[in-house]
């Protein structure tokens, strides 16, 4: 396969795999190339994004690559998560909110299993707007971060403690997820949740 095509491919698979991102083993079995082959593609990928400025970087964390944004850009990333507009709930955020919060402590895996869908940029704005945040890692192949709720979440939803959700009456998955989504909707009341109000 072309050389440059490879480095498209792993382009795309870091920006899926999100903060989790992958190893050069792990890459090299996805595109079936030995793995010091993968690392070298992945470091060539990584100068082009320098050397044209691009708004992406990529990251090697405990022997994983992963996509990150560019350092010098992130006054601009604070304003855009500090922006009122942005900062209420959408209705995909609030479905993995209710997720998190019922089944935590929980994988993004697991949650895009319940959900159907991917929930990157769900869980990127939960843990901007401090409503969940990383509690540990699972005992899994590639030691996954396993997500949980804030102090701020229950003090926005003015819960004592999380065992005062309210319970879902319905067993079956998908019933359960709308009956706990219903229920954070209906302690919104329908206001807009701005990061001044989480501060409070």
């Amino acid at each position: 396969m072309d050389y440059q095509k490879l480095k498209s491919i792993i382009e795309g698979l870091l920006f899926m795999a999100g903060d989790e991102g992958l190893t050069k083993r792990q890459l090299g079995d996805i595109l079936q190339l030995d793995a010091d082959f993968a690392a070298e593609l992945v470091y060539d990928l990584q100068r082009d994004l320098e050397r044209e400025e691009r708004g992406v970087q990529i990251a090697e964390v405990a022997s994983a690559y992963r996509m990150t944004t560019h350092p010098d850009h992130a006054p601009y990333f604070e304003r855009m998560a500090y922006t009122p507009t942005r900062a209420q709930l959408s209705q995909a955020a609030l479905e993995t909110l209710s997720i998190v919060a019922y089944r935590q402590p929980i994988t993004r895996i697991d949650i895009e299993e319940i959900r159907g869908v991917k929930c990157d940029r769900a869980i990127q704005s939960l843990v901007s707007k401090d409503l969940i945040e990383e509690v540990g890692r699972a005992e899994a192949i590639g030691r996954p971060i396993l997500y949980g709720t804030t102090k701020a979440f229950l003090d926005y939803f003015g819960l004592a403690s999380i065992r005062d959700l309210p319970e879902p009456k319905h067993v079956d998955v998908e019933d359960a997820l709308d009956e706990q989504t219903q229920a954070l909707f209906e302690r919104l009341d329908g206001r807009q949740m701005t990061i001044d109000e989480l501060k409070e």
